[in-house]
């Protein structure tokens, strides 16, 4: 869709969206203030922070590392020229050397034709957490510190209580537990909290070797064979002079967590006998954790999901690893929306996809040398609040290009009210005031 449609069929969703009533899974007859655009959404949290240089600029080695070879190492999101020199960023060829592989293409037309690339975003901190939790809330959330549940509702809380969607429609797949990934899935907030979350795993850890030895023989108990025991925990709770609040979680109903359980049960089968798709080439931790995301699309069909990775974090002290798990992200992305066009049907071309780092990296190095004696980067300057942003699906303008380093276009802020305007609950979340005040839709900046 050119920009000119999407401005003409966007005004006419605006103008017939406010009498657009839905039966919500309780039975209420509910009007959402706008109309959807997509049935589902997806967010990738992309990577880990990520260098503006490296990644929409294209420059690969010539803007870190004084090497004459630029090129774009990701092809499936972006357009771009692969670079001719200096191949350092594929996987290890049988054999040979780390990185002389490059890994093909697996999309036939790039996420960036397929939709629209914000090429200068900004976040709102250089930090790791901070930018997750604006990812998640839409508030930068600064004065937070770790191991605390967001202040500021999550986008699962803003879906669950304005749209109605039951927990198994929300999910957030972290890739580990720890900090305060696992803490994201739902806030503190008063007017929200973990009563409206989404359900949140550790793919390596959950479907791991430690989750396997715990849960893969797990019996999946009726509410009567629950009940004493779930009065046997509260009382030990008590007990240790624990606050029941704190044992609160995310209220899956019966059916749901009946049916969480024996999924799980046979995601653990399955992965026992080689059974479940993974991104064709191996990017570890990442790349698990974007296949899992795929078992759960592919099994509870879920309104919205978000799936993180972060091993390009290693580019604090190995540029080589760096660039080799930017070039694996991006392949597990393409994978990713792939797997949903092609083996989905129920969320074939009714998906939105959002792409983003939760913060960039220095425009200067630091003094760690790698076995190519490239210097390695941090992330505390205003060269690491550069960041970019890719959305595709239906409704989303093809092959546009919004924002330039001397005119960006976009916050990470704006995340949770695309996500909202997607799903057609814009107007509620806009109007509940805790979103961070510059935060708009990036429709509305198109």
């Amino acid at each position: 869709m050119k920009r000119k449609e999407f401005i003409q069929k966007a005004g006419l969703l605006a103008a017939g969206g406010v009498a657009a009533p839905y039966i919500l899974p309780g039975g209420r007859l509910f009007a959402r203030s706008n109309t959807p655009l997509a049935d589902h959404v997806v967010l990738v949290m992309f990577a880990g922070g990520v260098r503006q240089q490296e990644a929409v600029l294209q420059r690969y080695l010539d803007d870190s590392q004084g090497v004459n070879s630029a090129g774009n190492i990701m092809y499936n999101l972006l357009e771009g020229a692969v670079p001719v020199s200096k191949i350092a960023y594929g996987t290890t060829a049988a054999g040979g050397t780390a990185g002389g592989q490059p890994i093909p293409r697996l999309l036939s037309q790039t996420l960036q034709k397929q939709g629209t690339l914000f090429r200068e975003m900004r976040a709102q901190s250089a930090g790791h957490y901070v930018g997750l939790n604006t990812l998640i809330t839409g508030n930068p959330g600064t004065a937070q510190g770790l191991k605390a549940r967001p202040n500021f509702p999550t986008i699962f809380e803003y879906l669950r209580k304005h749209a109605g969607y039951q927990a198994s429609d929300c999910w957030f797949i972290g890739n580990t537990i720890g900090n305060s990934t696992p803490l994201l899935n739902s806030s503190e907030h008063e007017s929200y909290g973990l009563q409206y979350g989404g359900n949140f795993f550790a793919a390596p850890l959950t479907f791991g070797s430690a989750g396997k030895d715990v849960l893969s023989n797990a019996k999946p108990y009726s509410d009567e064979e629950l009940a004493p025991m779930y009065a046997m925990k509260n009382f030990l709770d008590q007990n240790f002079g624990l606050n029941p609040e704190q044992f609160l979680s995310v209220r899956n109903n019966p059916e749901e967590r009946t049916r969480i359980k024996e999924w799980m049960r046979d995601v653990y089968i399955r992965l026992a006998n080689g059974q479940i798709p993974f991104p064709p080439v191996n990017g570890g931790g990442d790349s698990f954790n974007i296949g899992m995301a795929a078992e759960v699309l592919r099994a509870f069909k879920p309104k919205v999901l978000v799936v993180n990775m972060s091993a390009v974090d290693g580019c604090h002290s190995n540029f080589t690893g760096y660039l080799q798990s930017l070039h694996r992200a991006d392949h597990a992305t393409g994978w990713l929306w792939d797997q949903i066009q092609r083996n989905i049907p129920e969320m074939s071309g009714k998906t939105m996809l959002i792409v983003a780092p939760e913060c960039g990296r220095n425009l200067k190095p630091n003094p760690i040398q790698d076995e190519n004696d490239w210097y390695a980067y941090d992330h505390s300057d205003p060269n690491a609040l550069r960041v970019w942003g890719l959305m595709a699906g239906p409704n989303v303008p093809q092959d546009l290009v919004v924002g330039s380093e001397t005119s960006p276009s976009g916050r990470l802020t704006d995340i949770v009210p695309t996500i909202a305007h997607a799903l057609g609950i814009k107007d509620e979340v806009m109007n509940a005031g805790l979103l961070d005040p510059l935060a708009r839709s990036l429709f509305d900046r198109i």
